[in-house]
């Protein structure tokens, strides 16, 4: 009998199907520019549309409730002849966006997610120059927590008990996105002003953090009594090319105890499998997300010192791995692309809990012949048939 995608997931997640290739598409994600050069480069425009690309691609459905308002939200900005989605915390109501200043060259705005920030017409996928955000103090934090209330209407799909059913009826690995604590409050005051927050007002850092662990909670009771979650997805970012942005000891004061409830929560509803999407190098973080309950990490950046190959000899079936396919070895061409996987995904399938991908969104800069390469040697290596893509 075949499996359904759902048991393959945890199968892989579970280390219970070694050597099984597991391509969930939230793993395989990729820039709007990419896929509009693959376009060019002779796939068809239905490439636009996520189902079809799953299966032109070969790649397994990861449903992810982005209906529900709980962690990073895409918002389109109209940039001219191109369109851009920047994230945007889970604010009901987002802010009025408010275009206060453009030329040929760049537009500054008021985004939804009420941060002031200067965009890039010729590059829209470009990371915008963040000028000004929504809470500088006690007073704009006041304001600004209305928009977390977790009851606020359309925070669900307002035909709740239909998607249910939609949802339900899915053969897919199905992921909620309960946000995380660090991420949101860098979106909310920027990173400098953070940091010296952390150290100047500890006791509004604490507010802060307990207003998404209500909303969170909140959020993760009403969908996992419905709805049957297989996965759940937290986003932080909180790290750079070094190391985490925080120390362990502020990372243990701060965020354990709010990590240890929600995880507590999920895994009482029957989730075991809880990742963290955070760029940057998290080495030292992974102990830290482990006495929490938090077991996987994604993407796992080469260029910031991430070897999955290394976790997993160092944590065995500890941790769920995903991504650490260096995505500068495409432009160095297939000899190269081949080293990189046979370098680690063998290995890594070989002994489970591995999900290949590239460490983050798929750049413009990968073409499609390239990438259809890449997803042929880790077939090869599962002892699959190779893709065969007009």
């Amino acid at each position: 009998m075949t499996p359904s995608n759902r048991d393959r997931f945890l199968g892989v997640a579970r280390f219970e199907r070694p050597k099984d290739l597991y391509l969930g598409t939230f793993f395989h994600e990729f820039w709007r520019e990419t896929l509009h050069a693959w376009i060019e480069q002779g796939a068809p425009p239905t490439l636009m549309d996520s189902r079809f690309r799953a299966s032109y691609l070969g790649l397994d459905h990861t449903r992810m409730l982005r209906e529900v308002v709980s962690g990073l939200v895409q918002v389109p900005v109209a940039l001219g002849s191109k369109e851009a989605y920047y994230p945007i915390p889970p604010l009901v109501p987002q802010f009025d966006p408010q275009v206060l200043q453009e030329d040929a060259k760049t537009i500054t705005m008021v985004n939804a997610g009420g941060q002031k920030t200067k965009l890039f017409r010729d590059d829209p996928q470009k990371m915008p120059l963040y000028l000004d955000y929504p809470v500088k103090d006690r007073d704009t934090w006041r304001e600004y927590k209305k928009r977390l209330d977790p009851e606020a209407p359309g925070r669900y799909p307002a035909a709740w008990e239909h998607y249910v059913r939609r949802i339900t009826q899915m053969d897919a690995a199905v992921c909620l996105m309960p946000g995380g604590f660090f991420g949101f409050l860098r979106e909310w005051m920027g990173v400098e002003k953070l940091l010296y927050t952390f150290y100047d007002d500890p006791a509004l850092i604490e507010e802060m953090m307990d207003q998404l662990l209500h909303l969170e909670t909140a959020v993760v009771e009403k969908v996992t009594r419905d709805i049957r979650v297989d996965w759940v997805l937290f986003w932080e970012d909180m790290a750079y090319k070094s190391g985490s942005f925080i120390s362990p000891e502020m990372f243990r004061r701060f965020m354990t105890p709010r990590y240890r409830k929600l995880a507590d929560l999920i895994r009482s509803r029957g989730i075991d499998v809880l990742i963290v999407d955070s760029d940057g190098n998290v080495g030292e973080l992974i102990p830290l997300f482990l006495e929490c309950g938090v077991n996987g990490h994604w993407p796992l950046e080469v260029a910031s010192g991430m070897d999955a190959v290394a976790l997993r000899k160092n944590y065995g079936k500890d941790v769920i791995l995903a991504g650490n396919i260096d995505k500068r070895v495409f432009q160095k061409g297939k000899e190269a692309i081949r080293e990189e996987v046979m370098a680690k995904v063998p290995f890594l399938l070989e002994r489970g809990g591995y999900f290949p991908s590239i460490d983050h969104l798929v750049p413009p800069d990968v073409t499609l012949e390239s990438y259809v390469y890449f997803l042929n040697t880790m077939r090869e290596v599962a002892g699959l048939e190779p893709l065969s893509v007009p």
